[in-house]
């Protein structure tokens, strides 16, 4: 129970005091009748004292009765919390509590402090408003010439920010509410076909590139995740191969293994006969190190070096000149595992969780394009399936009870890039 008292008051009553009460506890002071002399106080929600000083009697008691309400319907706030400047909540209090991994934290931080804290990050974080929101989220394009996916990225920790303002009950609401986030600008993916990764394939002179290249654009597997690849992780007689850690890069730290950004990316990959192949005869060329740097990875520089991302791109790229084709990035072959799912009917939920994506929208934005396309083909499929053979000469290749394409048929298309 809260209770008014005046100001110069220096005890607080006890609770069977007949002083004690919502207007009681006052005495007179030397201040009477000058400035904030009443005193409102009560208990918050976990029991510490809150006080808050005003003119007038009334104001007090109204001030008790409003906090007393809150409590009672559990819609408080601490009334001195929303004073607390942005980048000392977004610092002390929303980064700690980001479930991430250290690159991940460092992403953050370099985000909030490039383009959050020069503009707001001396305010109190109750008096960003929405319409600075807004505003905010324009400057990233106009001022700070952000593009693609990036605005909406940057955007989405910010707004987290103050979302989790919202949760501990430092602010009401978020300034972001009713604003929508920056669109995500990505751009259609156009991956290497099967023909060009072939090209690819017979462009690479130096064995190592030549199989990583290949076992990439046959599982999918990030630049880290490939580089890190262990023998450990590959199960060559269930054909499987376990995802769950990354050769990564930290300035001041240099290369190092990491565990995965998400839960998602930790995976396990099915393996085709072709891919179990490649990596058997590569290992049996080039046994694995058992000291160094890479012990126990698959792929290394000489005297089981790591593999830099900067090294394979740089690599790539001396292929793709060899092989007279534009130049990819390695991600790039990742796109292209993807594409190739698509092409042969995988559904958006199986081509996520083999990409290791945190969750299905990411996939469906990348390659929505690609979706697409493979719906077009669902409707070739169908109208060829049902065609009349007396109009289209094409005689019963269909299985009249299935509508299925035999096997006779898979020398065509999608299917015989995949065999071959």
């Amino acid at each position: 129970m809260g209770y008014v008292a005046d100001r110069w008051h220096k005890t607080r009553p006890k609770p069977d005091d007949p002083e004690c009460g919502q207007h009681k506890g006052m005495v007179a002071s030397a201040a009477h009748g000058k400035g904030k002399r009443w005193q409102a106080r009560y208990d918050d929600p976990t029991g510490r004292e809150i006080t808050s000083l005003w003119a007038t009697k009334a104001e007090a008691e109204r001030e008790i009765n409003k906090q007393e309400s809150a409590k009672a319907t559990g819609s408080w706030l601490d009334p001195k919390a929303g004073r607390v400047t942005v980048e000392r909540f977004a610092l002390d209090t929303w980064l700690p509590a980001q479930s991430i991994i250290g690159r991940s934290e460092t992403e953050y931080l370099g985000a909030l402090r490039r383009y959050l804290f020069p503009e707001w990050g001396h305010r109190e974080i109750r008096s960003i408003k929405p319409s600075e929101a807004g505003a905010w989220q324009k400057l990233l394009v106009s001022k700070y010439n952000l593009s693609g996916t990036y605005p909406n990225r940057v955007a989405r920790y910010v707004r987290g920010v103050f979302r989790l303002a919202v949760i501990d009950r430092v602010i009401p609401v978020s300034p972001f509410e009713q604003i929508p986030a920056p669109a995500m600008d990505e751009t259609a993916v156009q991956p290497p076909d099967i023909a060009e990764v072939r090209q690819l394939l017979a462009a690479a002179t130096i064995d190592r590139w030549r199989a990583m290249l290949e076992v990439t654009a046959l599982t999918g597997l990030r630049s880290g995740e490939i580089r890190g690849l262990r023998l450990a992780r590959v199960d060559f007689l269930r054909r499987t191969m376990l995802v769950d850690q990354q050769l990564v890069y930290e300035k001041g730290k240099g290369l190092y293994f990491d565990e995965l950004k998400t839960g998602a990316g930790l995976r396990t990959l099915p393996l085709n006969r072709r891919v179990v192949d490649v990596l058997a005869a590569y290992i049996e060329r080039h046994p694995v190190p058992q000291s160094g740097p890479g012990a126990g990875l698959i792929f290394t520089m000489p005297a089981a070096g790591l593999i830099g991302e900067s090294t394979i791109d740089f690599a790539l790229k001396s292929i793709c000149k060899r092989a007279g084709v534009e130049p990819r990035h390695w991600h790039e072959l990742r796109h292209h595992y993807a594409s190739v799912l698509i092409a042969g009917g995988e559904n958006p939920k199986v081509v996520q969780k083999r990409l290791g994506h945190k969750d299905v929208m990411t996939t469906l934005r990348t390659y929505s394009h690609l979706f697409a396309e493979a719906e077009e083909r669902t409707r070739d499929v169908l109208d060829a399936a049902w065609a009349d053979p007396a109009e289209t000469g094409v005689g019963t290749e269909f299985s009249a009870t299935s509508g299925r394409v035999p096997e006779s048929r898979t020398d065509s298309g999608v299917v015989a890039q995949l065999r071959g």
